[in-house]
């Protein structure tokens, strides 16, 4: 009897040594660990890869924002984004596709108005857009809603407005694009592109200095 209770007693002692040692390591050394590794290698992503102006986080270069003004780039549609009516804090309450197929009467129909808008907003004095230069990112949403990026060719045709609207020459609007301008990854994966909320800061700050 008294065996058995040792025996039993000894077992729970080196489990709830383990349970301990486990907790400790799991638990608080390694993710102090890979918390301390990705702050001092990969400090930008850890936090969320911020984009600050004037001192304060407007935003992440990995999220798309909507609601720019004519006065800056726009981005992609955002058709298959949802809002929150309950916490009013975050519109935002899932991202998404449409889902729509490509002979959906609805999907035909945002596409034409978007591209009639895409138009009309950047055609201005000197300068038509017509509708065969109206890249596909300008009217079709990306498979979440949020995509960051626009391509050199939509940016290059807001150029116009943009420093129409700003009281800026359309060679100092285009250098900017052109600075913003990402290659592809590794020189062959994905696609040339503009990330937008960087680029509306730089005119931002470009505007400020006239």
């Amino acid at each position: 009897m008294n065996n058995s209770v040792s025996t039993t007693a000894r077992l729970l002692w080196a489990g709830l040594r383990a349970l301990l040692v486990l907790t400790l390591v799991t638990g608080v050394v390694y993710p102090l660990a890979v918390t301390g590794v990705a702050q001092t290698l990969f400090h930008g992503k850890a936090n969320g890869s911020e984009i600050t102006y004037d001192g304060r986080v407007v935003g992440s270069s990995l999220i798309g924002q909507q609601g720019y003004g004519l006065d800056y780039f726009q981005p992609r549609p955002a058709n298959g984004l949802g809002e929150n009516s309950v916490n009013t804090r975050y519109k935002l309450i899932l991202s998404g596709a449409t889902n729509l197929s490509a002979d959906n009467k609805d999907l035909v129909k945002q596409v034409e108005d978007a591209k009639a808008k895409v138009v009309k907003d950047n055609s201005v004095p000197g300068y038509t857009v017509r509708p065969s230069e109206v890249p596909a990112d300008a009217v079709t949403s990306s498979g979440s809603g949020l995509d960051p990026d626009i391509s050199p060719q939509y940016a290059d045709l807001q150029v116009h407005r943009v420093a129409a609207r700003n009281g800026l020459t359309v060679a100092r609007v285009q250098k900017l694009v052109d600075a913003h301008t990402e290659g592809r990854t590794l020189g062959f994966i994905g696609e040339p592109r503009v990330n937008v909320l960087e680029l509306n800061i730089a005119l931002k700050s470009l505007v400020a200095k006239g």
